[in-house]
């Protein structure tokens, strides 16, 4: 009987196909890693941006639509004039969108692993469901509002497919394509302070600081010491700065919670203006773990997203709906390039041409994240920059995007905790998030004003309206008319001048609904 050597076991055979399959898909060694700091890069990057099962719950589940309904479809308010808010309805509402936003984050960062071979995750983009919140949903309902996301996820998806995502980003002249980015991260920042109550509506002006000027209340003093402690990490280039902020921030009003007892409501039936902006930081109770609650998942109308605040079709319900999907997908689109290449210059990953590997696949996985993010009722999913955490640490290939989708997929059974985090908790990241994103200002060229001035007036439009949209349209417009003045109208592309067109009509669409009344 001849004696079979070890190395021809079929353990050892299988073995070896299996890591030769590895290697030959993922290219581990051809880019310099391992499997021990793919996964490091892995853990990484989900800890630098798990701070989103907290935040997006935060702001896709507490808002309510036109018909005062939380994206659950429960009403946020107990009474007919909107003044009570039903806490049970919010607090059920933002565990269901913790659930979804979890799924939906692993099952795409899975794929991105899969199939774009890129360290690269994905999740509820921020900027874009602060305006699905906030912009779009108090004017239709839920089911529309995530609508126009899977429309947005469609179309640019079919823009990938077709190669011409590539046309509209070479249309959009630079110094937008980053005013864009900066405009929205002014946004968040002002979502930021108003969740946090240390901007608040005042009666001599616009806006104050805190309660009658004053930033004395035990919440606010939770912000200004989350804050303080997530720039001390940041600072200090701790990796998970943003969830150790939050977890934090948290713990400790979870403490001054069981200690003052801050009440939500005040005896006469109104929100208490020294309280809690929204969670109330307390333990749910084990009872509250159990099966997530995923019945958001296909809550979603798609042809309804075109009709009126009536459910009524026309003119002007169609374009504004378009015109909102075209912002979706200018803002998804430009922030979805700049992480791919910040991204991949992190890891030395660019060829020649400042392209990554894989570059088609890559975006067509981001374009079905913003389709499945609509489906899935949690807003755009996109890249995310944090994933440079996980390339600063190591990660070269899709296999750290799998360690991270398989992360966010065991999240989903701990969606209850997100009800313990208060806003005041997270409003932090928002601002240290928008910081980053006004980092790029300085790539624009404030000498050359044909391009500096709409540059300006998209960025401070957005956060000072409270539209992203209006401050596209108002840069777009603003950079035609300029070159017009300057006599170089020819140097305009033709993709400019039909979007600068669509967003005239889209501004004057209320004089031009009286004018057709009128008729």
């Amino acid at each position: 009987m001849v004696s079979q050597s070890p190395g021809n076991t079929p353990s050892s055979s299988s073995s070896t196909v299996t890591v030769s399959f590895t290697e030959r898909w993922f290219g581990i060694k051809q880019r310099g890693s391992s499997m021990s700091r793919e996964i490091r890069g892995g853990l990484v990057t989900f800890f630098a941006m798990a701070y989103i099962l907290a935040l997006n719950p935060l702001i896709i589940g507490t808002a309510a639509d036109s018909h005062g309904n939380l994206v659950s479809g429960a009403p946020k308010y107990s009474d007919a004039a909107r003044q009570v808010v039903d806490q049970a309805a919010v607090s059920h509402s933002i565990a269901m969108v913790a659930a979804a936003t979890a799924l939906i984050a692993g099952a795409m960062t899975i794929l991105m692993g899969v199939l774009g071979r890129f360290p690269l995750a994905l999740a509820t983009g921020l900027g874009l469901n602060a305006m699905v919140a906030y912009v779009i949903a108090p004017t239709t309902t839920w089911p529309r509002a995530m609508g126009m996301i899977a429309a947005e996820g469609i179309l640019i998806t079919v823009l990938v497919l077709t190669g011409f995502r590539e046309a509209v980003f070479r249309a959009v002249p630079r110094e937008l394509r980053v005013a864009i980015s900066v405009g929205i991260g002014l946004f968040i920042t002002f979502v930021g302070l108003v969740d946090s109550h240390v901007v608040t509506p005042a009666s001599g002006t616009p806006v104050q600081l805190g309660l009658n000027g004053s930033l004395g209340t035990w919440p606010v003093l939770i912000f200004v010491i989350g804050l303080f402690l997530l720039l001390f990490l940041f600072i200090r280039k701790i990796r998970g700065a943003m969830l150790i902020a939050i977890i934090a921030s948290t713990v400790l009003a979870m403490i001054l919670q069981a200690i003052v007892r801050l009440p939500a409501m005040l005896p006469d039936g109104t929100t208490n203006p020294k309280g809690w902006a929204l969670n109330v930081p307390s333990w749910p109770g084990f009872s509250a773990f159990g099966a997530p609650d995923l019945g958001l998942l296909g809550r979603v109308d798609i042809i309804g997203a075109f009709a009126g605040p009536n459910g009524n079709f026309s003119a002007t319900s169609i374009l504004t709906a378009a015109m909102l999907i075209f912002s979706l997908l200018l803002a998804d689109f430009f922030d979805t390039v700049g992480t791919i290449v910040a991204v991949g210059a992190e890891g030395g990953m660019l060829n020649k041409d400042g392209e990554p590997p894989h570059l088609r696949e890559v975006m067509l996985v981001d374009s079905l994240a913003a389709l499945a993010g609509g489906l899935g009722s949690t807003s755009s999913n996109t890249s995310y920059i944090e994933s440079t955490a996980g390339v600063a640490e190591g990660a070269r290939t899709g296999i750290a995007s799998i360690v991270t989708g398989i992360l966010f997929l065991a999240a989903i059974f701990l969606s209850p905790l997100s009800n313990m985090v208060p806003s005041e908790a997270v409003a932090p990241v928002l601002i240290v998030v928008g910081f980053l994103m006004m980092r790029q200002v300085a790539e624009i060229d404030w000498q050359n004003l044909t391009e500096a001035l709409p540059a300006f007036l998209a960025i401070v439009l957005m956060p000072f309206t409270y539209s992203i949209t209006v401050g596209i349209g108002a840069g777009f417009i603003t950079f035609v008319a300029l070159k017009v003045f300057q006599g170089k109208g020819r140097d305009v592309r033709p993709l400019m001048w039909v979007v600068s067109a669509l967003f005239v009509i889209y501004f004057a669409q209320g004089v031009i609904t009286h004018m057709v009344a009128g008729a």
